[in-house]
């Protein structure tokens, strides 16, 4: 297979991605996200609906409609949730997904009232100035022992519900989204908006290009990955086989850097369909991607929702490489183009 040139495509899909990061869109408040998305795809000249459960599902067409490919990404992201109004009116959270308080801390936030507007605050540990707190150093971080400080003035428990501010409203965590003149990517959240904005250069190429692709070709962009059951629904009839587009695990014992597309063999749910990994290396290795294998200890991902689900269906995953994930993550734009490059081998062939 020819290399084809996709560097328009990639420009493309960096910059709806740097959009997409910059809507505020945790596991459980995801509409706004997820409206932007579907008005993406629909642009693009593609079929998108929402779900009943919130996520996008496009369809690309195809002629092959009882052999069809499922690709899956998700918009949701971490966050907070407001668990206690405190009594001097700082607030403690609970965490939505997998958000952890050592990479949060020290992080500006917006708290989205469910009637009352947005407030900003910072989260904190408690008593944070270390000219003051001896045991600064010596503090655990946990949702416990760290707050969101208000940027209002509110001494007390009862001036913080005066503004309407209550438990169970959400908490978003600015994404700090920076890209260099050499091509990386660091943002909070590219788990998984980056491949979004892969799906949506996908979805570009395809139309660009006018391509029927043979096997019916959908995608799922689901809102509740980082909790476990994103796509546990939703697949269209006639689908065998879906394709996580997820992030790439870069890290110690890893062959993956964020330059590279990464294929896994295996994560913590156990290996993935042998058939699809093998095919997917061929792909790559057809297409000029550059990739590599990886085994990812600790992660899970929408696709195994989808046969947890019971669906009968062969399973992959693949993603850009991300570094520092469920932190403030870092990946390469060339690493999004060799996820594309496989994509358009793999799911357009």
């Amino acid at each position: 297979m020819k290399k084809i040139s996709l560097k328009k495509y990639t420009d493309f899909l960096v910059k709806e991605t740097e959009t997409l990061l910059n809507i505020d869109s945790p596991t459980g408040y995801t509409e706004n996200a997820a409206a932007w998305v579907l008005d993406e795809f629909t642009k693009l000249g593609f079929d998108a609906k929402l779900t009943n459960k919130g996520g996008v599902l496009v369809s690309f067409g195809g002629s092959d409609k009882d052999n069809g490919l499922l690709l899956e990404a998700h918009v949701d992201t971490l966050g907070g949730m407001v668990a206690e109004i405190k009594g001097n009116g700082r607030l403690r959270l609970t965490n939505l997904g997998g958000m952890n308080p050592n990479n949060a801390e020290t992080e500006n936030v917006r708290v989205v009232t469910k009637f009352n507007g947005v407030y900003e605050g910072t989260f904190q540990l408690c008593n944070a100035s270390i000219h003051v707190n001896g045991e600064y150093n010596n503090v655990k971080r946990g949702w416990d022992t760290c707050e969101v400080v208000l940027d209002e003035d509110v001494k007390k428990k009862e001036d913080t519900e005066k503004l309407g501010i209550a438990v169970g409203d959400i908490v978003c965590f600015e994404p700090n989204v920076r890209i260099t003149k050499t091509g990386y990517i660091k943002s909070r959240f590219l788990d998984d908006k980056l491949s979004v904005g892969i799906l949506l250069g996908l979805a570009k190429y395809i139309r660009d290009e006018k391509i029927v692709p043979k096997r019916a070709l959908y995608a799922h962009i689901t809102v509740f990955e980082e909790v476990g059951h994103g796509g546990s629904g939703n697949v269209p009839e006639g689908c065998t086989e879906a394709v996580s587009v997820d992030m790439g695990c870069v890290g110690e014992g890893l062959q993956c850097t964020e330059k590279q597309v990464s294929i896994c063999a295996k994560d913590s749910g156990g290996p993935y369909s042998y058939p699809v990994v093998k095919g997917l290396i061929e792909a790559a290795k057809a297409s000029g991607a550059d990739y590599a294998v990886d085994i990812y200890p600790h992660y899970g991902s929408d696709v195994e929702a989808t046969l947890g689900a019971g669906n009968d269906l062969r399973h992959g995953l693949i993603g850009a490489g991300v570094y520092a994930s469920h932190g403030y993550e870092r990946s390469h734009r060339d690493g999004a183009e060799n996820v594309l490059r496989l994509l358009v081998a793999y799911a357009l062939a």
